[in-house]
Formats: structure tokens, sequence, C-alpha cells
């Protein structure tokens, strides 16, 4: 079946990572806005028990190193991802994972505020029963957690669907298969409920991404769940080559071969595309296809 018509995202994936980060800027900026209010409202307004700037440093010593374990927690939840086959082995480590979230995000945030009193000539306490705040300060930090990754996890889905989604062809039930199972010519898509089928050989570049694999044809990525090395083995070997560990591209959309003077080199795809080619592969390129072709 060819690719119907559906919702394009080519626009979106082209500012894909400013939106993304604007997006955690600005939930994080609205909640540190919102909880110093109601730090200020709650201990200076009403109970007069500490200066007017107290809560503030409170809420954005913490809004900022949540900021900073962001990128961590995004990698943890895209590594181990929360699906109906995996969820319960998700679950365990993300809880464990849970755990120095906390003490990070406790340990860099106490750092802050002792530094921020101490520009203000005063002493900041966290307390005396360390064990305790901690616990409390757990119970707050669990919640953050899991709500980022389940956040992250829906993300990614939406995005999933929308994009679509690359698949193998399973081998049938009955009868023989239509194509060679370990070399697949063929990539099953599903993608907004729909499904058609793309050609290996216009993929014109694979990088792997956490658990996927994102199939790049045609100005679109289609994440296919494996690995890299496992997708590796079954494309062919005359048209795919590994240029990077996170990288493959097809021979056949190769531009441009731009050495660096870090002894790695950067490719040119038709597309304009560009993609980092680590010197242990450029010189399997170079033994492969010569000298000439690395030096383009």
């Amino acid at each position: 079946m060819s690719e119907q018509a559906g919702f394009d995202i080519r626009k979106f994936q082209r500012w894909k990572r400013p939106f993304e980060v604007g997006v955690w800027l600005l939930s994080i900026l609205l909640n540190t806005v919102f909880n110093g209010l109601v730090a200020w409202f709650d201990t200076v307004y009403r109970a007069h028990r500490t200066s007017g700037i107290e809560p503030w440093i409170w809420e954005v010593s913490s809004g900022l190193t949540i900021l900073a374990l962001v990128p961590l927690v995004v990698m943890a939840a895209r590594r181990w991802p929360f699906r109906f086959d995996s969820w319960r082995r998700s679950l365990k480590v993300h809880l464990l994972l849970s755990v120095p979230f906390s003490l990070a995000h406790v340990g860099i945030m106490v750092a802050l505020r002792h530094l921020a009193y101490a520009v203000m000539g005063s002493q900041y306490d966290f307390g005396s029963d360390w064990l305790q705040q901690l616990g409390y300060e757990y119970l707050k930090d669990i919640r953050t957690y899991f709500l980022f990754v389940g956040l992250i996890s829906l993300y990614g889905f939406v995005l999933r669907r929308l994009q679509g989604e690359a698949s193998l062809l399973a081998e049938p039930d009955v009868g023989p298969p239509v194509e060679p199972v370990e070399r697949p010519e063929r990539f099953l898509v599903r993608k907004l409920g729909k499904e058609f089928l793309i050609a290996a050989r216009e993929i014109e570049w694979l990088q792997a991404s956490g658990n996927y694999v994102n199939l790049h044809v045609r100005g679109r990525d289609y994440p296919l769940r494996a690995t890299m090395a496992g997708i590796e083995d079954r494309l062919d070997p005359g048209r795919f080559v590994r240029v990077h560990r996170s990288y493959v591209v097809n021979l056949d959309y190769l531009a441009e071969i731009e050495p660096l003077d870090t002894g790695d080199a950067r490719l040119s795809l038709r597309d304009g595309a560009k993609i980092p080619c680590s010197r242990r592969y450029r010189a399997l390129l170079r033994e492969r296809f010569g000298e000439a072709v690395v030096t383009l």
C-alpha cells in the first residue's frame, strides 16, 4: 500500500528541538512562579516568618536545579520507556532512578540556597534532621520525576503516531515469507491507523535514538524499535555503511565527505543533511573505497 496523505510533521521536525526546550523552560518557569507566590503568601503575607525574598530563593533554586536535571530524565525515559510489554521492568528502573534524582535535586538546590543566603549576609538552614527533610523532599521529587517521565512517554507516543512507526515484516504463520526475513527489502510503517511500505533502498540514513533507530526517508523519520547493530546486520552491506556509532548511511545518497582536523569527517547527503563520521569508520571507508573518496 502506498503512503496516504496525512499529518505532515516535517515543518514541526525542523523546530522540534526549540519547541521541546521552550516547553520545558516555560513549564518550569510557570511552576516556579506559582510555587513562589504560594510560598510567599504562606510564609510572608500570612505568617510573617521570613523576609520577602526568601520564598523566591527557595523556589528559584529548586526550579533551576530541576531544569538542569531534565536532560537526564529525558535520557532515562527514552532508554527505559513505558510500553505494554516492558512496563514492569521500566517501573522498577525508574523507581531506582528517582532516588539519585532526588538526592541530586536536594544537593544542588541546597548549595544554591547557601550561596544566595551568603550573598545576603545570612545563613541558610536546611533543618536539623537531615533524614526527615530528605524524606520529605523525596516525596515531592518522586512525584515530579514520574510526572516528567509520564509526559515524556506520552509525547513520544503521540509523536510516533504522527510521524509513523516502522517495523520489520513478520514471517507469515502459513506459507513462505514474501521476501527474505533476515534481509528485508521493505519495512512496514503504521501511521495514524494506516499502513504502508517503504523500500529499504529508499532509506537515506539511519540514526540510533534510545531504544529506536530512526529511518530517514524523503525528509521524514520513521522510528523502528531495534538496536543499530541489529538492524545493520539486516541491511545490504553493499549499499549501507556504518559511519558512526549512531549513524548508518546509504551510499546511494552520499554526496560529499569532508575531512576534519580531528581525524573525523563530516558527510553531506543529497538532501543536505550533515552526518558525523568518526575516525574509526572513516578508516574503514578508506579501506573500502580508496583514499580518493575520503578526501573529496
